[in-house]
């Protein structure tokens, strides 16, 4: 079977997987610019979720996510330095992970960034009176850190990137992943580990070691995956953090690189993220890491999955979970995983559904059978065109708990003013999203190719319809047909005067942009 032919029937099925109803979207807070953000609902009551975003925001609902309460986190002695990561433990005791920059004349010896902090809140996020630090190292800079909890046995692992000298052009500074856990609720830590044999540069870019995301597996195994110069890297510790591989193993490359430029984003990267299944279905074992990289193109940023079966020894070939045969940027991804029932759920930015290439939208991806099948739902209810004169963050965040499923994410609007919104998804919301899913174009898929091309299609309502042609294989490739036609409710022509394009005989794929959602026609030269 040939390429193109390939591409077509991919297209075609991931089509009819595609929806774009509307899901109701929440505001968190657009107070003090929030970005980089982090949720986690609480697995013993639902009802209770905590957020977090740049510098020191924190947020928390005791009704599922429907409304919120904002307060700045303190920490006297590191004081708080932004990289929020929040989560929860077997105790529900809620976290709140982040920066250091200590105040020299509260904390004697400290520098800016010399360690990671940690806040605690007995009383379930609404306070974070006490902290503790782990890792310091003042003559060295602490960073991109994330965290995991066993729950057979409390203990909380965090693993981050250590540089030499942050943003150093020097060879002989280097970046390193470091390790630590603690077995008494984040208030001790243990003499904090080195588990990369791969060093990075310290430049916070493609070469430096960056990204490094734990997870805990049935039996207490302890998956950690990062990435920097060799591509997508993975370490694995079988007695409890104790000791690890000599070596981490090479899963994949990452074409250009995980620091990637997204248009009208200042900062933007495509770091991975590791989750295990816990559950007790099928797939109980199962460690997965998703990416984002540029292996479709440098315009192309697509979102990449890989899983093993065997406890990390071997990997699938990388999945493609966000192709669009249009070659619409897919970035920013964040994972996770529902321990109750295996489900795998991927929330990422998406542009499939503007001819621009400003245009943004953020899409959830749930695969319901280990990582092989995806349904796609669009989660915002308007989209947004970000600027990058304002710094937008680095990550989003999703915590998924017995089926409830709570995204979060940033936003700008017109007014470059950054608000944090949440959306309340569960099954019974994904289901009726299918359910009341309405398509506005009623057209033929497939066309033969020829010299002027005649496409009847009929909409159900009036719009503003921009269409564009593609090649199936080529990212670069792109001929605007219409711009903003006026279109009326009934039967409709779009004809396109093939030769004009300049188009030769060939495969291609014609969308349809219209009220921000697409459709797709394949015009083949058989």
């Amino acid at each position: 079977m040939n390429l193109a032919k390939t591409a077509f029937i991919f297209f075609i099925v991931l089509c009819c997987n595609t929806l774009f109803a509307q899901i109701q979207n929440i505001k968190i807070s657009s107070q003090f610019e929030p970005e980089e953000v982090s949720i986690a609902i609480n697995p013993k009551n639902t009802q209770q979720v905590i957020a977090g975003a740049n510098l020191a925001s924190y947020y928390y609902s005791i009704d599922a996510g429907l409304t919120w309460q904002r307060n700045s986190l303190t920490c006297n002695e590191f004081n708080v330095y932004g990289d929020p990561m929040v989560f929860w433990d077997t105790a529900q005791t809620a976290f709140y992970m982040h920066l250091s920059i200590p105040n020299p004349k509260i904390t004697p010896g400290g520098s800016w960034v010399d360690r990671i902090v940690l806040n605690r809140s007995t009383d379930f996020g609404k306070t974070y009176p006490n902290c503790s630090a782990v890792g310091k190292n003042a003559k060295k800079v602490q960073d991109k850190h994330w965290a995991c909890v066993d729950e057979r046995t409390n203990t909380i692992h965090v693993s981050w990137t250590q540089f030499d000298m942050y943003e150093s052009p020097n060879p002989n500074d280097t970046s390193i992943i470091r390790y630590s856990k603690s077995k008494d609720g984040g208030i001790t830590w243990a003499e904090p580990k080195k588990i990369s044999a791969f060093t990075g540069d310290c430049l916070d870019s493609d070469n430096t070691v960056e990204g490094a995301t734990p997870c805990v597996g049935p039996n207490g195994e302890l998956y950690i995956a990062w990435a920097g110069p060799k591509g997508l890297v993975f370490q694995r510790s079988v007695d409890n953090g104790n000791t690890f591989l000599k070596e981490e193993k090479i899963i994949a490359p990452i074409k250009n690189g995980w620091d990637y430029k997204i248009n009208g984003v200042q900062r933007a990267n495509g770091l991975p993220f590791t989750v295990c299944d816990n559950s007790t279905g099928p797939n109980r074992g199962r460690i997965y890491i998703c990416w984002g990289d540029e292996k479709n193109g440098e315009k192309n940023k697509d979102v990449f999955l890989v899983y093993s079966d065997d406890k990390g020894e071997t990997w699938t070939e990388p999945i493609l979970i966000t192709y669009r045969p249009n070659h619409k940027e897919q970035f920013m991804p964040f994972m996770t995983l529902d321990q109750t029932t295996g489900y795998v759920y991927v929330l990422y930015y998406d542009r499939q559904n503007y001819a621009d290439d400003l245009s943004t939208d953020l899409y959830l991806a749930v695969s319901k059978n280990g990582g092989l099948k995806f349904d796609y739902y669009k989660v915002n209810e308007a989209s947004f065109k970000p600027d990058k004169e304002v710094f937008f963050g680095d990550y989003i965040g999703l915590s998924v708990v017995k089926n409830n499923v709570r995204p979060i994410w940033m936003q700008m609007d017109e007014k470059k003013q950054l608000s944090i919104y949440t959306a309340v998804i569960n099954d019974s919301v994904l289901a009726n999203y299918k359910k009341n899913y309405v398509n506005e174009i009623t057209l033929e898929k497939t066309f033969r190719y020829a010299p002027k091309l005649k496409i009847n299609y009929t909409a159900k309502n009036n719009f503003a319809l921009t269409a564009a042609i593609t090649k199936p294989l080529d990212a670069s490739f792109e001929k605007i047909v219409v711009k903003d036609l006026k279109v009326k409710k009934g039967k409709n022509v779009l004809t396109i005067d093939s030769k004009k394009l300049g188009l030769t005989k060939g495969n291609y794929v014609l969308t349809f942009y219209y009220n921000g959602t697409n459709e797709f026609i394949w015009i083949t030269e058989e």
